[in-house]
């Protein structure tokens, strides 16, 4: 088989999505791999033969860490999802032809769901004309939606990001005393892991927010001013997390109900964007206080600067645990983190195989959720803290975070 490896990252960017990046090369270098290849792009970029050998690039240990510190896809990213190989079989045939070119032994995709049945399609056409490439589905999701994993790395630094953001809105908007209603937005189209990270803020310091809406729970807007009106007669400012994908009973998404709501982005989905916006203006209009939205938006995804240890740590683990998994012959599989104990919190790898994963989403359980749909259970804040403890701070040079980067060409 060949003796050379391929990584790619696929999807929205983390800030430890580079951590399992170099937790790949490393392993794989370790493990006797000629070269490390890394794609430009995702399979997008691969099938224009946009690739680096990633030795060149990163070439010593202090390149490696400074690798695992910096935010976002220093690869680059692709949304591309793969056409079915019996509709497309060229794509197929394209894609394997650069890969036999290459010498690739073993292929590695660093993402989320679409990044998951990329893993699944190429391993099934693999296993259907004889090759022997093994690849390898390395989970990478803010959104923590995957089948079969615990938890997905980034989840945790998103979640870390959201619990302090929450702490420090709380106390900018009390300041005055007077009514006041904030609504800070928060990504998550069907699934509210994010939004629930909310509840992180409350503690002994902190009274925490009001109201959590998450996308698992139909969402009513007569019902959600009624909420806030009640909550005002104790309380003159309130703070509201809701997510960007909360929908009505007939399923259409809150934003949608705005004038300038665009309903299809350029990749077919629906554009979440507003929702915050929507609900303050319908406050503002009803009820006698001010209010103010707050979008959160792609701050919650790359903030470096807040990383949590435990998740930069896993990323680069899960990284390992893939190479380490295809070089002992597994093939068509996905790398899940298996929760082992809460306190003290524990977790180790396995591999499942990626058709359990891919074009599954994982849910908020309802059962973590109160009964007035405003905040979340005990189970949830057991399950989060750990995600979120520690930190690993960014290398400063005059200053400001030290990040590597990959020029365009």
């Amino acid at each position: 088989m060949g003796k050379n490896a391929i990584v790619g990252q696929s999807g929205g960017p983390t800030s430890v999505i580079n951590a399992s990046l170099a937790g790949v090369f490393q392993a794989a270098s370790r493990r006797g791999a000629q070269h490390v290849y890394g794609m430009c792009h995702g399979i997008q970029g691969l099938l224009d033969e946009k690739y680096i050998d990633m030795s060149e690039r990163i070439r010593n240990p202090l390149e490696v860490e400074l690798l695992k510190r910096t935010p976002s896809s220093y690869l680059g990213s692709c949304r591309y999802k793969l056409p079915k190989a019996q509709a497309q079989p060229e794509v197929y045939e394209k894609l394997f032809a650069i890969l036999k070119k290459l010498d690739i032994g073993f292929f590695f995709y660093i993402g989320g769901n679409d990044s998951m049945d990329t893993i699944m399609q190429l391993a099934d056409y693999g296993k259907a004309i004889g090759s022997d490439i093994r690849f390898m589905g390395v989970p990478k999701t803010i959104d923590n939606d995957l089948m079969v994993t615990d938890h997905t790395p980034g989840y945790g630094s998103a979640a870390k990001y959201i619990g302090v953001v929450m702490k420090e809105i709380v106390r900018d908007a009390t300041v005055y005393g007077t009514n006041y209603v904030t609504i800070v937005e928060i990504m998550g189209r069907n699934a509210g892991w994010l939004t629930a990270a909310a509840a992180l803020a409350r503690g002994e310091d902190c009274e925490g927010v009001d109201m959590i809406c998450l996308p698992e729970v139909p969402f009513g807007v007569e019902n959600f001013m009624k909420k806030i009106a009640e909550m005002q007669k104790k309380s003159r400012s309130i703070v509201i997390a809701v997510s960007e994908g909360v929908k009505l009973a007939d399923g259409r998404y809150v934003c949608e109900l705005a004038d300038d709501a665009r309903f299809v982005d350029a990749f077919g989905h629906k554009s979440l964007t507003g929702t915050a916006r929507y609900l303050s203006n319908c406050v503002a209009r009803e009820l006698d206080t001010k209010t103010r939205s707050i979008e959160l938006a792609t701050l919650q995804r790359c903030a470096a600067h807040i990383t949590s240890r435990t998740d930069i740590t896993e990323a680069f683990q899960v990284g390992g645990a893939a190479v380490k998994a295809a070089f002992e012959g597994h093939t068509g599989e996905m790398i899940a983190l298996k929760r082992i104990s809460d306190d003290p919190y524990q977790c180790t790898t396995e591999a499942h195989d990626v058709h359990e994963v891919a074009n599954f989403e994982k849910k908020v359980p309802l059962e973590w959720i109160n009964e007035n749909h405003t905040d979340m259970k005990r189970e949830f804040l057991t399950y989060a803290r750990p995600l979120i403890q520690a930190e690993l701070t960014p290398v400063y040079i005059d200053g400001l975070p030290q990040h590597i980067y990959l020029p365009e060409e």
